[in-house]
């Protein structure tokens, strides 16, 4: 199987696609504006303490103060077997000065969700340095393995802090270890000295960059190639490849091909698929997934599919492609919480059940955890996946302007995004200059972010783009032209980009 990593920056954007033969597992995106927070540990202070909702709210320094539980222990103890003295929130007063770590980032208006159990990941190992605790992932699952990496994590910590080992520690030797608790245990002493001279508000920490969290996370034995557009990207992800036993030098490629990445190698349009809500399943059958305020809902149809024999048979087959899919959809969308399939009805209590189990075995392979309750009467199946990182529809999409945010059309970073790729598509057809329609927003917009201005700077320079722009045309309606001649018959209204 050819396995491959593609990492892509554009309009202030970063993506990372894996794909599998050429089909896309796994998306991420972040976008420039620090949007991706979890991880990041702030000084903040304690505004306000609310007994009945036994909680604190936090002012870090975000738009919207955070949100501190003070009856739970931390979250990240749930995924992991092990034992120790898993500690609550500290006792605090309004106006109290505390290191706080993001668990959840702000969405709609819901405000950060953070932690004062301040934990630093690297590969194999997370570093708790104010909490008593030593555990194990429960995807180690041979016992001599377990018990020999928790005698080693035991030796590598002080009183009063702990280690969880990863599971990506199941190979590894004692060594690698200690180099690695050596490292987060510098990383800690660091964030110490730099909250003693921060003021409430500031980061004393920031996690690492879309990139560098792929390399320690996702990336193992078996890549057969990693892409990257742009050399300073390029050079960072060379030097943590020199780092992995696991990963030659060799796999990692620099791309310097004039047109987008993402569209010479047959991604862009999967990935477009993302902003969609119905997807395809290949025997003809359909999903429709909808999210709402609390949960994800996704409705399953048979679309084309009418099956061989009868009715029952049909059903069921596509429930199971059903299931299969699904489970790539939200690990794919990065769709997390609590998640409804409303599959078509079964009468089969044996089908059901083997629809179910599909669903787990699907879904057993994605580092989210997930939980899956049984199917009930009704055929509708309730699951939930941990929320990691956001969601890929807040990269692609955007409230509607004209509907009170009823519904949601491109977003403004994915529209620039397509339009960049058309330019440099007119560039790579040699091409001198390339004109720009759009709607007269859309225009200010693009302009105002600057979200081609690095392009601008760097394999441009040489070239020009106009804008102009159209008052009646719909927002998310352009077109890219390439032009040769010397001068150019261009409207008053017309700009040339930045």
């Amino acid at each position: 199987m050819r396995k491959e990593w593609f990492f892509d920056r554009f309009c202030g954007a970063q993506v990372a696609v894996y794909a599998e033969d050429g089909k896309i597992a796994e998306a991420a995106f972040e976008q420039g504006n620090g949007a991706e927070l979890t991880g990041n540990i702030y000084k903040g202070k304690v505004c306000n303490l609310v007994p009945g909702m036994q909680a604190a709210f936090i002012a870090c320094g975000l738009e919207r103060n955070c949100y501190l539980p003070l009856g739970e222990k931390a979250a990240l103890f749930t995924s992991y077997d092990g034992e120790g003295n898993a500690v609550r929130a500290p006792d605090l007063r309004e106006g109290d000065e505390i290191l706080v770590q993001i668990v959840k980032p702000p969405r709609g208006t819901k405000g950060a969700k953070v932690t004062c159990d301040l934990s630093f990941v690297g590969k194999t190992l997370i570093y708790l340095p104010q909490t008593d605790f030593l555990g194990i992932s429960r995807k180690i699952t041979d016992p001599a393995v377990r018990e020999r990496l928790l005698r080693e994590a035991d030796k590598l910590r002080e009183k009063g802090t702990g280690f969880i080992v990863r599971t990506a520690a199941e190979d590894v030797d004692r060594r690698h270890l200690k180099i690695e608790s050596e490292y987060l245990k510098r990383v800690w002493r660091s964030v110490q000295r730099s909250a003693q001279s921060a003021a409430v508000g500031d980061t004393v920490h920031r996690e690492c960059d879309l990139p560098l969290r792929v390399m320690r996370d996702s990336l193992g034995g078996g890549v057969t190639h990693i892409y990257v557009s742009g050399r300073d990207m390029y050079e960072k992800i060379v030097q943590l490849a020199r780092m992995r036993p696991d990963l030659s030098e060799r796999t990692v490629k620099l791309y310097t091909g004039e047109r987008s990445m993402m569209r010479e190698y047959g991604i862009a349009d999967q990935l477009h698929m993302l902003a969609s809500r119905t997807v395809q399943l290949e025997n003809g059958g359909y999903l429709v997934i909808d999210k709402t305020e609390a949960m994800t809902v996704i409705d399953v149809n048979t679309g084309k599919f009418v099956g061989d024999s009868d009715l029952e048979s049909t059903v069921f087959e596509v429930n199971l492609a059903a299931a299969r899919e699904i489970a790539r959809q939200v690990r794919l969308r990065n769709i997390g919480g609590l998640v409804a399939v409303d599959f078509i009805d079964m009468a089969n209590e044996e089908h059901r059940a083997a629809v179910d189990e599909a669903l787990t075995q699907a879904l057993s392979p994605d580092r989210a955890k997930c939980r899956v309750a049984p199917m009930g009467d009704m055929c509708v199946t309730m699951f939930t996946r941990k929320r990691t990182n956001n969601d890929a529809a807040d990269f692609f999409l955007q409230p509607c302007r004209h509907c009170a945010g009823l519904g949601t059309v491109f977003s403004d970073l994915y529209l620039a995004v397509s339009i960049r790729a058309d330019i440099a598509e007119r560039f790579a057809d040699d091409y001198a200059a390339a004109v720009v329609d759009c709607n007269r927003d859309l225009m200010k917009h693009i302009l105002s972010g600057r979200y081609l201005s690095e392009d601008v700077r760097g394999g441009w320079a040489e070239k020009r783009v106009y804008l102009i722009p159209h008052e009646d045309w719909a927002y998310e309606k352009y077109t890219v032209r390439g032009d040769n001649a010397k001068v150019l018959s261009l409207p008053d209204t017309a700009q040339l980009l930045y």
